[in-house]
């Protein structure tokens, strides 16, 4: 009986990813960070607490991707650009951390969405951030979240999303 625990614990350890391979086999790159836009800090951590400011989404190039969802992008678009903002916050969270395996928890997640006045697919385009944390967290991505709508963000950004952070 032992034996057969053993393997099944040594089997199940050997295919256990980290949060950074997770990322590879998605075809995912950690960004590397920019300064803050403004007077602020990328991250201030209380305890065991790590409060993210806001972060809008960039493309491959470290341009922002700006519009407005309703006029200038499609929710698919949108929701491209809030996983371009997660990386960003993943981006953060390994140059506080050193290592993506001590989040312990994804706790809750605002997103903003520039977006016009008629458009109410906040949560869609804000589930492509949530998306991406469950894909490389498992269930400590899971988070409580809100998502609403703006008429401008930052420098005309798509969407800007901020989270607090559990870590070990």
């Amino acid at each position: 009986m032992k034996k057969t625990l053993l393997f099944a614990f040594l089997s199940f350890t050997a295919f256990a990813q980290t949060p950074e391979q997770k990322l590879a086999e998605l075809g995912l790159k950690i960004p590397e960070i920019s300064q803050p836009i403004a007077a602020y800090t990328h991250a201030v951590r209380t305890g065991n607490l790590i409060f993210l400011s806001g972060k809008g989404p960039k493309n491959e190039k470290g341009e922002y991707i700006i519009g407005k969802l309703g006029k200038d992008l499609s929710i698919e678009e949108g929701k491209q650009a809030a996983q371009r903002a997660a990386l960003e916050h993943l981006a953060v969270l390994k140059a506080e951390l050193g290592d993506l395996s001590k989040v312990k928890r994804i706790v809750k997640v605002l997103g903003m969405v520039n977006s016009t006045d008629d458009f109410t697919s906040h949560p869609q385009v804000i589930n492509g951030y949530s998306e991406l944390m469950q894909a490389v967290f498992g269930s400590k991505g899971v988070h409580a979240r809100s998502a609403v709508g703006h008429n401008s963000l930052p420098l005309g950004m798509a969407v800007e999303v901020e989270a607090v952070i559990e870590v070990e």
